[in-house]
């Protein structure tokens, strides 16, 4: 039953699907479409949510928001300010294609840049091209980001084993024809996936009620090292959610001076506090103090075990600083 057009209008509303654009396609021709129940799938959502807030954190200095990576992504315009920020490369293309021709023709050439880019990192074949992408093909704008997420940002945490079912249609001479597939978007889990464990695992796991104490001695650290900006913190867990203290805990201990432009100090929005933990998070790494992979997700879910890897690491640094600062000194030869 599954290629017979008898299935295709089980599985689509009437007068939508494959069965609606039989006549565009050629003789020979396929084209892949994506059920109902594929799209409504929890994980292809999530997997879909993920990579949208990745971009738009990515591109949020630039003012560019993306609302559907179904819609936003074909004419090459999101596609060419993100790879110029993810390769730190500038690409000699038009930044404003108004006609479906000069669209077309920037992501031809968005599209090459990128391909070189990722050149060697699957042995599979390219799963996106030219016409896929700029006729909306949501599956190949998903390959797509995926693979872009996986060569310059491996650490973004992506939900791992999606896949989904596939109508592949093809128009023949006996008529209509459709195959069922699935297709794979993101890989699935393996044991060397998985970071270690490190000291909080086995906090949390083996002594929970010894976590009231590491925040209370973490938190007195803070407020004594915030205590000239006259800010204080009560509750880690909510406060540094936004990245703001965070940021100006780095500020004050590393001594960076951070701009006031260069995050936001009162964020209103998930795409806000983004920014402000990415940056947190980036600045730390440049230092060398993050030994366990920390998502900025996880910190603006307000997770415990993540906030405190994060705090722990400035608090082992500097906190050691002082111990060794205030030993006594032997008499000078």
């Amino acid at each position: 039953m599954e290629d017979d057009p008898l299935y295709l209008l089980l599985q689509f509303p009437k007068g939508a699907g494959p069965l609606a654009e039989q006549e565009e396609l050629l003789q020979g021709e396929k084209k892949k479409f994506l059920p109902p129940t594929s799209r409504e799938d929890p994980k292809f959502e999530e997997l879909q949510k993920a990579l949208m807030e990745w971009v738009n954190a990515e591109l949020l200095q630039e003012h560019i928001v993306v609302r559907s990576l179904e819609e936003d992504m074909f004419d090459g315009l999101i596609l060419h300010h993100l790879f110029q920020k993810l390769a730190g490369i500038k690409l000699d293309v038009e930044e404003i294609a108004l006609t479906a021709v000069s669209q077309r023709r920037k992501l031809e050439a968005v599209l090459e840049a990128t391909n070189r880019s990722l050149q060697g990192d699957d042995k599979q074949p390219v799963k996106w091209s030219v016409d896929a992408i700029f006729n909306k093909d949501l599956l190949a704008t998903l390959h797509l980001l995926v693979a872009l997420a996986k060569h310059f940002q491996p650490s973004l945490p992506l939900p791992t084993n999606v896949q989904v079912e596939v109508i592949t249609l093809e128009s023949t001479k006996s008529g209509l024809k459709s195959e069922k597939s699935v297709e794979q978007l993101t890989e699935g889990s393996t044991d060397k996936d998985q970071p270690s464990k490190d000291v909080f695992d086995e906090l949390f796991g083996l002594a929970p009620e010894k976590v009231k104490a590491v925040k209370e001695a973490i938190t007195a650290f803070i407020n004594q090292k915030m205590e000239g900006l006259g800010l204080s913190v009560q509750d880690l867990d909510t406060q540094l959610a936004d990245g703001v203290i965070l940021l100006l805990l780095i500020g004050q201990l590393e001594g960076f001076f951070l701009h006031l432009k260069e995050f936001y100090l009162t964020p209103t929005s998930p795409a806000e506090m983004m920014h402000n933990v990415t940056l947190a998070l980036e600045l730390l790494k440049s230092e060398g103090l993050l030994d366990h992979p920390v998502s900025a997700e996880a910190i603006i879910n307000k997770d415990s075990k993540s906030i405190l890897r994060v705090l722990y690491s400035l608090f082992l640094k500097h906190k050691m600083k002082e111990s060794t600062d205030r030993m006594p000194r032997g008499p000078p030869n």
